[in-house]
């Protein structure tokens, strides 16, 4: 079937502008828009593409997106699906991220966002059931959750560790099946994917090495960390956040934490990919180096680190995909990396939830543990009512995301003037 690509840019024009309510919701978007409606692409090819999105490190729903441009119009229709998928969501964001620098320190203002960050704690709880369903299907799945829960809470362990060891353990654990990957790639084909490789690196890397070179240096902070996460963000957003909220708040101190959960439930609320919250962060980190202009700068520079890599794994990947969902160690790795994803995902509910429902948690350690246990005399009435309703609303009534955050942010506002 023949696509214009007039057609393709309306498309995912159109994709781009409806894809709320996460990577599940995103990824049923477009079997329902590309497959049902268009059929441009066969079932069975979108879900080997969704399989081999889902090894990668990044944004999946917008991996996948790339990849139904690519496959239609090349790489012209990967950059234009690609950049579709996340441009909408990309200009909301930074919107707000203004407008919140601007009016976040006013009585009302941060009345909605006292509401909106209760909101979160339900929002990030929803998502640990949902993934832990997908996820702990075995003992073993269980106790790796397990693990990688108590040593980022207790033994306050670095992420990328983490998934690391998570992934050598499920590659190890899993045997090496002889299921025929298909005859091997040609050397056009692999001479065509090193060389988009070697240009999607330069493309990627060349900017941060200026940053480094030449700019303010919270840019380059700000490029050198993103980078970072580009590469470590397995399992989806939620599986990096307790690690990127831990590195900007307390490590570097560019954010409050009541900053960077503001800027969760903003992402939450726009469409595209929930790693936007990265734009929101970038935006921050440098307005409070250099006021609104570098903010700017800023969150171009948090997208650029963050997407670009995507096109650089899909546009050198894509012609091995076949071969690469049929490895099953791979495919183990990502199990057990998914698994060990239940308890960052834990680790994050409840380490949100006990910084945003008390005013005062002190943290003891005791050799390699790190306790940490809340003062019940600082619990904050009105977050922790709030939160109890948006977690009904949203596990009990299935309450639209956009609802929740809205009246709880309404409720909030109007508590605080009453």
């Amino acid at each position: 079937m023949t696509v214009s690509l007039s057609d393709l840019t309306r498309t995912f024009a159109r994709i781009g502008l409806l894809s709320f309510g996460g990577p599940a919701a995103q990824i049923a978007l477009m079997h329902r828009v590309i497959l049902d409606e268009k059929g441009w692409v066969k079932e069975a090819d979108y879900l080997r593409a969704l399989s081999f999105c889902m090894l990668l490190p990044g944004p999946e729903a917008m991996q996948l997106a790339t990849w139904i441009g690519w496959r239609l119009h090349g790489v012209k229709g990967g950059l234009i699906a690609g950049g579709l998928f996340v441009l909408p969501g990309a200009l909301v964001v930074l919107a707000l991220s203004l407008v919140y620098a601007a009016f976040g320190g006013v009585p009302v203002v941060a009345a909605l966002f006292t509401g909106i960050q209760a909101a979160v704690i339900a929002i990030v709880i929803e998502a640990l059931i949902r993934v832990s369903r997908r996820a702990l299907k075995s003992r073993e799945a269980y106790l790796i959750a397990a693990a990688a829960f108590v040593a980022l809470f207790f033994l306050k362990l670095p992420f990328p560790v983490i998934i690391l060891a998570a992934g050598i353990w499920g590659f190890l654990r899993t045997p090496a099946s002889p299921r025929d990957p298909g005859a091997p790639p040609p050397p056009a084909a692999l001479a065509r994917a090193l060389r988009a490789a070697a240009i999607w690196l330069a493309i990627w890397l060349l900017p941060l090495a200026a940053l480094v070179a030449f700019a303010p240096t919270r840019l380059a902070e700000i490029g050198i960390f993103f980078s970072k996460l580009a590469v470590l963000t397995f399992g989806g957003a939620y599986a990096v956040l307790a690690w990127m909220a831990q590195e900007v708040v307390e490590v570097k101190g560019w954010l409050t934490l009541p900053q960077m959960i503001d800027g969760l439930g903003l992402a939450e609320t726009t469409p595209g990919p929930l790693i936007l919250v990265n734009q929101f962060v970038g935006y921050m980190a440098a307005h409070q180096a250099g006021g609104w202009t570098l903010g700017l700068a800023g969150a171009a520079v948090a997208l650029w680190m963050t997407f670009i890599p995507s096109f650089l794994f899909i546009f050198s990947g894509a012609p091995f995909i076949d071969r690469l969902t049929h490895m099953p160690r791979l495919s183990g790795a990502l199990a057990a990396i998914t698994a060990a994803v239940v308890g960052v995902i834990a680790n994050l509910s409840l380490w949100f939830a006990l910084h945003v429902l008390f005013g005062n948690v002190p943290e003891t350690t005791l050799g390699p543990l790190h306790l940490t246990w809340p003062d019940p005399t600082s619990l904050r009435p009105l977050p922790t009512l709030i939160a109890i309703l948006a977690a009904l609303a949203l596990l009990w009534r299935h309450w639209s995301l956009g609802l929740v955050l809205g009246l709880s942010a309404a409720g909030s506002a109007l508590a605080t003037l009453l």
